[in-house]
């Protein structure tokens, strides 16, 4: 979740220091601080949170260096989850920040709120962030919204995701985005010269189908071709019964273009 620009009072201030940085930033800070961050063996590592005394204060973000940075995509939220309840206000107290690792934290804080509660309790994620200044809050919350489709198809048991519910996945974008959708199920897959969909699928009492969804008609044809197989046995179960439990996720393509059409 990103608070509105308007909410930035109300917050906590997060400041984004770097191990080369955290020495002369807390040079000018009050005793207690240089010895709250020591004590906590504070060293601005990728990720790393600091809650600053009095309780409700700044919080420090170990911003690491390029080659943790490099390793670990999205390590600048690692630890966010664990942060007090609240909004929390970008604030570049210690070094600037580049709009790359802007982009990349606030769209990170974003993913990681992310909950499947199909079957559970609704769990809110407590730390909130304000939109840093200069990105679009329009287009990270979009991004958002997205990669949280593609991991709830994905995450949906198949017993609840079978090519009927992946369908009516592919429905509901197309209809937010008003596209045209074609459908050819069971023998129509003959009919129209799609004989391996059909030959995968025609075991199951689910009926296989071929999903097809277009939008626009300017511009240069580009096709993105997603695997929707909701679960593959692997003919006479010759994969190892561990690999077995993974197989619901081979409908993770078409999982993936549902979510970049949305």
């Amino acid at each position: 979740m990103i608070f509105s620009k308007k909410a930035q009072g109300k917050s906590r201030a997060l400041i984004p220091v770097s191990p080369k940085r955290l020495d002369s930033w807390l040079a000018d800070q009050p005793r207690a601080t240089r010895t709250w961050v020591k004590d906590q063996a504070f060293t601005a590592s990728l990720g790393a949170t600091l809650v600053l005394p009095p309780a409700g204060g700044t919080v420090l973000l170990g911003l690491g260096n390029e080659t943790s940075r490099a390793r670990n995509r999205f390590g600048l939220v690692s630890q966010v989850s664990g942060l007090p309840a609240g909004s929390y206000a970008l604030q570049e107290g210690a070094e600037p920040m580049p709009m790359n690792l802007r982009q990349e934290l606030a769209l990170g804080w974003l993913l990681s709120a992310y909950r499947y509660d199909r079957y559970t309790e609704k769990m809110p994620f407590r730390a909130l962030l304000n939109c840093p200044e200069g990105l679009d809050a329009r287009r990270l919350l979009i991004l958002a919204k997205a990669e949280a489709l593609i991991r709830d198809l994905i995450n949906t048991p198949s017993s609840d995701m079978g090519p009927q519910e992946l369908e009516d996945a592919a429905l509901g974008v197309a209809k937010a985005h008003s596209m045209s959708v074609e459908v050819v199920r069971g023998d129509a897959l003959l009919e129209q010269n799609f004989p391996m969909i059909h030959a995968v699928g025609r075991a199951s009492v689910r009926t296989p189908r071929l999903i097809d969804m277009r939008w626009g008609d300017k511009g240069p044809k580009v096709t993105l071709v997603g695997k929707g197989v909701c679960f593959d046995t692997g003919g006479l179960n010759l994969k190892p019964g561990g690999s077995m439990g993974l197989m619901k996720k081979d409908m993770g393509g078409a999982a993936h273009v549902l979510g970049l059409a949305s």
